[in-house]
């Protein structure tokens, strides 16, 4: 019998919080299965067979990318413990017919932070079009101000300080099914049409 297959695993793949089509035409429904079923599950379904029997078996996944980060002996645990979260994130940064006016509280720290909206959209597309390679940008709080930062591969805000409110991925499966390597049109359709800033929103003061 194989008793490692009777474990509980204690980090789950999250439910989508829309149907595989709802952010059509901006990204599309065969995009985000793969993405969402194959990229996002493998990321999970590998960090389960990682920590069991290991100090990390137990810990929710935002004490594991902590724990881990910039530990060169735990590099395959992080990366996918941090790809997993960095994903979930992510699709709660998108929702369908999103974009438009952020709520009042977030839109007054982007003036202050940035000089206005639009500013703040600015910095954070230029971000994740600067970021070589595979990586994220991020809107994030930091004090009482706002900043845009951008990670590379799977690194995340976590374990730097910075709390993360709002992240683009712009890993190639996140968008080359759609966009090829135009990462410009998918990184300001994305943020045009299908920011959540409402989710952004919410992010401020959390811990």
């Amino acid at each position: 019998m194989n008793t490692v297959a009777l474990l509980s695993t204690p980090i789950e793949l999250p439910a989508l919080p829309y149907d595989q089509g709802a952010l059509a035409p901006v990204i599309s429904a065969n995009t985000l299965s793969l993405h969402y079923g194959k990229h996002h599950k493998s990321y999970v379904d590998t960090l389960n067979k990682l920590i069991v029997g290991t100090e990390f078996a137990d810990m929710p996944l935002r004490s594991i990318i902590r724990a881990t980060s910039a530990q060169s002996d735990h590099v395959e645990i992080f990366n996918n413990a941090a790809q997993a979260w960095n994903h979930a994130f992510y699709w709660k940064s998108l929702k369908p017919n999103g974009g438009g006016e952020p709520p009042a509280q977030l839109k007054r720290m982007m003036e202050v932070s940035f000089g206005g909206v639009d500013q703040c959209k600015k910095e954070l597309s230029k971000a994740a079009l600067s970021q070589f390679g595979s990586g994220w940008a991020w809107l994030v709080q930091e004090g009482d101000k706002l900043k845009i930062l951008k990670t590379r591969n799977a690194e995340n805000p976590l374990a730097q300080g910075p709390k993360p409110l709002l992240n683009i991925d712009v890993w190639e499966h996140a968008y080359y099914l759609d966009y090829q390597n135009r990462r410009v049109d998918y990184v300001n359709a994305m943020i045009d049409k299908l920011a959540n800033w409402s989710f952004a929103a919410e992010n401020l003061g959390e811990k």
